[in-house]
């Protein structure tokens, strides 16, 4: 058992969760509840990816999802959340390797899914499709800031830790109205990138941070399928809300092909 501490960005308490590794597919526990990382278990996508059964949540999941996915783990993991968030720790996946790592060799890779029809859904001006092909994964932002405008991010599963310590961004011009929803209370620049109206408040990890950031977020997202994609995933101006919708589209393209089988 590992655990790991830290600030959660929404609420600005402290969240504390335990990793243990047993069979079965990931899930968190909160309060006794079991809640499986699954599609069909998410609640939320507002600024973070939420899970949700039996009147128990835990948010913001996507960063330990993508560090799990990452260390090549699909399954044998159970996180136990003593709250409804988890931590933000810096923004990234890098700060949960260490306890992964603590968790031994993860178990083999359940078989992939394999589409053979691409799959395409938009949300106004944000798209994302998956066409048949070798596996690969490109991410597409378009911001009007002076600092981060379009930025592309492609690569193959062999390629995704390059993602890794890419952090969380937000705007300072933002703060007030997401600490009015109750959002981004803990926010701060060791958490996060914070860009002001000329550039970021801090030094970036690499001068594409964002965009490889927005690559991991759809990496935890994606890990709700329950098994990776051998196939060519594009997305331009991703959010969970986009991500959600797209695993939605595969499974029914998935299910529609399998009846027809």
């Amino acid at each position: 058992m590992t655990v790991v501490e830290g600030v959660a960005i929404h609420s600005g308490g402290r969240s504390r969760v335990r990793l243990l590794r047993e069979d079965g597919p990931i899930r968190f526990v909160r309060r006794g509840v079991r809640i499986d990382a699954v599609v069909e278990h998410v609640v939320g996508t507002d600024h973070a990816t939420s899970l949700g059964a039996e009147g128990e949540r835990v948010h913001l999941v996507e960063h330990l999802l993508a560090a799990l996915r990452l260390a090549g783990f699909w399954h044998g993991v159970t996180i136990v959340a003593e709250a409804d968030e988890l931590p933000i720790l810096d923004g990234s996946a890098a700060p949960w390797q260490a306890a992964i790592a603590e968790l031994g060799a993860p178990p083999p890779p359940p078989p992939p899914i394999v589409p053979e029809a691409p799959v395409v859904v938009e949300r106004g001006v944000a798209s994302a499709r998956i066409d048949p092909g070798a596996s690969m994964l490109c991410c597409t932002i378009d911001f009007p800031h002076p600092a981060i405008g379009r930025q592309r991010w492609c690569g193959p599963p062999a390629r995704f830790d390059e993602l890794r310590d890419a952090r969380t961004f937000g705007f300072l011009r933002d703060a007030v109205s997401l600490r009015q929803r109750g959002l981004a209370l803990g926010a701060t620049s060791a958490h996060a990138i914070v860009f002001g109206d000329d550039g970021p408040l801090s030094p970036l990890r690499h001068p594409d941070e964002p965009v490889r950031h927005k690559a991991l977020d759809a990496i935890g997202d994606l890990v709700l399928l329950g098994a990776p994609i051998a196939a060519h995933v594009a997305i331009e101006r991703g959010s969970h809300a986009l991500h959600l919708e797209l695993m939605l589209a595969l499974a029914k393209e998935s299910a529609a092909h399998g009846a027809g089988a």
